[in-house]
């Protein structure tokens, strides 16, 4: 686990894609909570640890100085407290908002507009339990989010091509039917969510119908650029103030599988 930032209250790593922040209490696989009780058994006991129920029994998670998640597959900067004085002092800053994210993402099509805000209260899906939904069709208690987003960077994947298509003619056999098929687009994003809801920036693009490529769970059907076998989604930059109430920026750099596809 590379450590981008550390002092002797804040710890900023640089998580990898495909591990998960914390366990969920029905996989045994390893998680990033392993590795913090391993390399700093001090935080055993920081911040808040999470309970719920599953199958009719409880469940508790230990969550130890996470202050923040990103989601299994997502990389990038994540920022934990190595006391409790630090956990709260992070959480009150999440709370006000006073911290600032910035995420690149890949996503499907072409982003029409330059710039945008997306401000959409975000609820459940009532088809998935492991989903959320933003407009329509969302149920339960709906969480204000709001998302902006620029553009960085349009680009296609594949031209004009003759692809051949078997069918069958009646009393004839089979022949084949060649067609154009249009290159695939992709639009590089550089996204700043101003609210923390789960999954917020994968459930405001799939909104804007512009979902996260290689995303199993908002965009299933379109296809991933060629070469990228992870969600495309990456926590650039975190900023926030420390216990001392100076500015602290770190960064992640963009993943490489990233850099290869969109130059």
């Amino acid at each position: 686990m590379k450590i981008l930032y550390e002092d002797s209250n804040i710890l900023v790593i640089d998580k990898p894609s495909g591990i998960a922040v914390h366990a969920d209490g029905r996989t045994k696989e390893k998680t990033l909570t392993d590795w913090i009780l391993k390399n700093y058994p001090r935080m055993k006991n920081v911040g808040e640890d999470e309970v719920y129920e599953y199958k009719n029994r409880k469940i508790e998670i230990k969550k130890p100085g996470i202050v923040h998640r990103l989601d299994r597959d997502t990389s990038g900067v994540l920022v934990l407290a190595k006391n409790e004085k630090a956990y709260q002092f992070l959480k009150q800053q999440f709370q006000n908002r006073e911290i600032r994210k910035i995420y690149v993402a890949i996503v499907s099509g072409n982003v029409k507009n330059e710039r945008g805000v997306i401000n959409k209260p975000i609820g459940r899906s009532p088809k998935d339990f492991r989903r959320y939904l933003a407009g329509r069709g969302a149920r339960g208690e709906m969480r204000e989010a709001i998302t902006e987003y620029r553009v960085l960077k349009r680009f296609e994947e594949g031209s004009l091509r003759k692809i051949s298509s078997r069918f069958t003619l009646k009393g004839s056999g089979t022949n084949k039917k060649f067609y154009e098929a249009p290159p695939i687009k992709y639009t590089f994003v550089e996204v700043r969510p101003k609210t923390g809801r789960t999954h917020q920036i994968r459930v405001h693009m799939k909104y804007i119908n512009h979902p996260v490529v290689c995303d199993e769970l908002y965009n299933p059907d379109n296809p991933c650029p060629k070469g990228l076998k992870r969600m495309a989604l990456h926590a650039r930059s975190i900023e926030f103030k420390d216990l001392k109430g100076n500015v602290v920026k770190v960064e992640s750099k963009i993943p490489k599988e990233f850099e290869k596809i969109v130059k």
